[in-house]
């Protein structure tokens, strides 16, 4: 996972005290010598801010290397302009700790007041990290929330919309080799189910969003929006559900009318297709491609099969196994 590894990033003050308490056991290593522990003090704490600032740096991944999809939910979680912007406050601190600290010991060794400069040094760099704690916290938060995106592979996929209750995740699990994935997705309430299973060689991925694509678009707040959006990246088919029956608790027209604003936002073809057929005997005004039951399992095998179909006519470059 892109975000997974970044790790917790440091606080102003706790970064200071770190610094400076491991640059007072560093001069009382060189006790009796003034200068050798002034300057052995201010390149300990210098070098440990400098570091720990850096490291938090290169602990990100490269925005400007993101796959789209993960870019679109980053701009819409932290907003990527403001992420680059604190990456790169912090990653000046970083330089600018290691400049005064060479321009210092320079004070040091042109023989000033060892006492005098340690205390100018650390009131300077101290004052430098504690200018950056805003873009410190802001990039903690940013960590915390791109960590709880789901992995997800830029492979043939499948995304699976229609209403609450229609027999999306039976679909899922029916179609995956394995038990569907589930991980939290931070615009919906529910877990996101992910499954996999393969073809011809060929690894295709089978994603539900429950709470995403589940509602009219016109309940959506912006970020809800932004994150349908963002699934034109991912997505190369959507498979609409509907439950002619109606026992999902919503009407059919409702279904529709949820079906015609996802094609309307998602411009990638769309199989419509109605599940529980084994519950209703009229399916003449359901108007459908294909029906099938992923309860009992009839008509899964052939659902399948025009998925994979779609995804060989309709495949991006980028998705060639």
């Amino acid at each position: 996972m892109i975000f997974e590894k970044i790790p917790t990033v440091p606080m102003a003050d706790e970064l200071v005290d770190k610094a400076f308490r491991r640059a007072s056991r560093a001069g009382r290593g060189k006790r009796g010598d003034r200068k050798g522990a002034a300057e052995s003090m201010i390149m300990t704490a210098s070098n440990i801010l400098s570091d720990n600032l850096i490291h938090v740096v290169k602990r990100f991944p490269n925005l400007d290397d993101l796959p789209p999809f993960y870019r679109d939910l980053a701009d819409i979680l932290v907003g990527v302009d403001k992420l680059k912007m604190s990456l790169a406050s912090v990653h000046w601190a970083g330089t600018k700790v290691r400049e005064i600290s060479k321009g210092h010991i320079g004070k040091l060794r042109k023989g000033q007041d060892p006492s005098g400069v340690r205390k100018e040094a650390f009131g300077r760099i101290a004052s430098i990290v504690r200018e950056v704690g805003s873009d410190l916290a802001f990039l903690n938060d940013a960590r915390d929330k791109l960590r709880k995106l789901p992995e997800v592979s830029e492979i043939p996929t499948i995304v699976v919309a229609g209403y609450p209750n229609v027999g999306k995740s039976s679909f899922v699990a029916a179609v995956s080799s394995a038990k569907p994935e589930v991980a939290e997705y931070p615009f919906t309430t529910k877990g996101v189910s992910i499954g996999h299973f393969m073809h011809e060689r060929c690894k295709y991925q089978v994603i539900d969003l429950p709470g995403l694509l589940d509602r009219p678009l016109s309940k959506r707040n912006k970020i809800e929006l932004q994150a349908i959006s963002a699934l034109r990246h991912l997505g190369d088919v959507v498979l609409f559900m509907l439950d002619p029956s109606e026992t999902c608790g919503y009407s059919l027209a409702s279904q529709k009318h949820l079906l015609e604003e996802i094609k309307s936002e998602l411009k990638i073809p769309v199989l419509v297709v109605a599940n529980k057929s084994d519950l209703t005997s009229d399916l003449k005004k359901v108007e459908a491609n294909m029906l099938m039951s992923a309860g009992t399992g009839e008509g899964v095998a052939e659902v399948k099969t025009r998925l994979i179909e779609i995804l060989k006519e309709c495949r991006r470059p980028s998705n060639q196994p």
